[in-house]
């Protein structure tokens, strides 16, 4: 690998988190709270005592048809997995010829495909029109095609609709939903979608549940196309507390407290883009996802200020197509975001005496 190749990938593997030091006001990482809710936290230590055997056949189709009932899918639609990271680490298994990449977007499956050695191409959406979807962009002889909704960092949410015209007989069309279940109703997501030929979608509950340190997700597809997902997993692929995780979180009440959350999610949203916008910074919209992409002059400077100042938002330059002056904000409450507004004010104060 060149050594701007070297630098090229460095940039991709960079993740919020890295932003995020410890000490600093997290505006980095998108999830929601500190920790799992209480009654996660009980299901979670209530199945310890079963680490001692090991996980069932029994066990996986419980979190198979929790996940079934709620995407109103059938069992075998499903496979639960370590997070979509695994997910995106499987997807070479599929045999691509051609990944169609839609960015700027969530860059951990261009890793794994890139690392397996898939021809990748990127189709590049524009900030005029809001990141919108153009599916006329995406070459025809692409066999895998990638995108997120909401997309991560733009935040935009793309229409059913014009996802479903990127289907096509022959192609795997991967939706990347981890963030799905911050948008209120969830009107946009392909999960119930058992009809479009090639669809897969991958679910997260890292985001809504506080269990990044877990790792639990699922794909949902055709079993075929779960088959050959899954060629040659190894032998209990997921641990007990991810299958009682995907169960939990999968169940009526859960759905009720992500559905509250999501709305909360929302009015956060907008007054934090009113408060942005009343600064003068730019901010991408229509915005749907737990997380605003916003533009400033000297946008690397701004980040390190923020630093200095104790809070952490993440540097957006390394997501294809966006530059130094873009930078992805978390959106909170209001009494969270105060300080982070109150330290942009004084930023961009310095910024105009300069």
């Amino acid at each position: 690998m060149t050594s701007s190749g070297s630098d090229e990938y460095a940039l991709l593997r960079h993740h919020g988190d890295v932003d995020a030091a410890p000490g600093l006001l997290d505006f980095a990482v998108n999830v929601r709270g500190t920790r799992p809710p209480e009654w996660l936290r009980d299901r979670l230590a209530a199945a310890i005592d079963r680490l001692g055997t090991y996980p069932s056949a029994a066990d996986d189709l419980a979190a198979r048809e929790a996940v079934a009932a709620r995407h109103r899918r059938e069992p075998d639609h499903v496979m639960i997995l370590n997070g979509s990271a695994e997910g995106f680490a499987l997807l070479p298994r599929l045999r691509p010829t051609l990944a169609a990449l839609i960015h700027p977007s969530f860059t951990e499956p261009e890793v794994a495909l890139r690392a397996a050695d898939v021809p990748v191409h990127r189709v590049q959406l524009d900030a005029a029109d809001g990141y919108a979807l153009h599916p006329e962009r995406v070459p025809d002889e692409a066999d895998l095609v990638v995108l997120g909704n909401p997309t991560n960092p733009t935040s935009t949410l793309h229409p059913r609709a014009a996802i479903r015209a990127l289907a096509r007989p022959g192609r795997v069309l991967l939706v990347d939903e981890a963030f799905m279940d911050a948008v209120p109703g969830e009107p946009e997501s392909l999960a119930d979608d058992a009809e479009t030929p090639g669809l897969l979608v991958f679910r997260s509950l890292t985001k809504t549940w506080a269990v990044p340190g877990l790792r639990a997700g699922y794909a949902l597809a055709a079993p075929g196309l779960l088959a050959g997902l899954g060629v040659d997993r190894p032998q209990w692929p997921v641990g007990t507390l991810v299958l009682e995780a995907v169960e939990a979180c999968s169940e009526p009440r859960a759905l009720l407290h992500s559905e509250s959350g999501a709305v909360e999610i929302a009015e956060h949203r907008l007054e934090l883009t009113t408060a942005l916008r009343d600064l003068g910074i730019e901010v991408n919209e229509p915005a749907s996802a737990p997380y605003l992409l916003i533009k400033v002059p000297h946008g690397e400077r701004v980040r390190e200020g923020l630093r200095r100042r104790g809070i952490a938002v993440r540097r957006a330059d390394t997501f294809p197509g966006l530059g130094p002056d873009h930078l992805r904000i978390a959106v909170r409450d209001q009494t969270q975001c105060a300080p982070l507004l109150a330290a942009l004010t004084a930023e961009l104060a310095v910024e105009v005496t300069r």
